[in-house]
């Protein structure tokens, strides 16, 4: 770490993305978010990370997929005029905007 360097936690992800660029050896930059690209370059240095928060951002990042595609299809039933369908798939979407929520304040 240099020493005028600010802390981690305090960089933009954009900072984040040049040190770990920087460092090398960090594979993935440019498809990691924050979090991800903090634990990243404090792994490459050896740093211990005090228990912050763990997300997992796979099953996240899962879940806002699956939503996305229940979305299209929603859409899809709402011109076809299906709307004992679209009801069921607005709160099977509401069930896991919630999911996905939670995963990321309990991380």
């Amino acid at each position: 770490m240099a020493e005028n360097e600010k802390p981690l936690e305090k960089m933009t992800a954009k900072e984040l993305r040049e040190v770990a660029l920087a460092e090398g050896g960090i594979v993935g930059v440019h498809g990691m978010n924050k979090a991800e690209l903090i634990a990243a370059i404090k792994e490459s240095r050896g740093i211990e990370d005090e228990g912050g928060k763990k997300v997992d951002a796979g099953a996240i990042r899962a879940l806002k997929k699956e939503m996305a595609e229940l979305k299209a299809e929603r859409d899809k039933l709402r011109e076809e005029g299906d709307d004992k369908k679209v009801e069921a798939l607005r709160r099977r979407l509401s069930k896991m905007k919630k999911k996905t929520r939670r995963l990321a304040k309990a991380g």
